[in-house]
């Protein structure tokens, strides 16, 4: 069976170059290349030809720290808003007033939490900004 002929038969590479480089040449396209939005080292030396714009991509490691920090109050503020949930549901179904008003102060408890959680990760994001936003 045949191929099917391409909508874009001006777009279709057809002409070969062939070129040889060095180790240290191609060691140093290859790291580029990883670092890029191209998938293969053909592609990246046909941007490079063509002089199409490539994109880098690159890791900031000094966010390492703050992100893992952020994460974890991800996940804590995550289970205390399970257990507000719980609390509630036992609010509801509770017979007397009494139980009531114990789910009320184990609610606002958690409550009091969030807002400790809610302070640090402002106080996380202030240091980010006054990083990433300097003039």
């Amino acid at each position: 069976m045949a191929r099917r002929k391409s909508p874009y038969p001006d777009q279709l590479l057809t002409r070969h170059i062939q070129t040889k480089v060095t180790d240290e040449v191609y060691q140093r396209l290859e790291q580029l290349q990883i670092k890029s939005d191209c998938q293969t080292m053909g592609e990246f030396a046909r941007r490079i030809l063509s002089r199409d714009k490539i994109t880098l991509f690159h890791k900031d490691a000094s966010l390492d720290g703050p992100m893992e920090e952020l994460t974890s109050i991800r996940k804590e503020l995550k289970a205390i808003g399970v257990n507000i949930n719980q609390i509630t549901h036992s609010f509801h179904i509770a017979q007397n007033d009494n139980q009531r008003n114990y789910q009320a102060m184990r609610a606002a408890e958690e409550y009091k939490k969030v807002g400790a959680k809610v302070d640090q990760l402002l106080n996380i994001v202030s240091q980010l900004s006054k990083k990433w936003l300097q003039k």
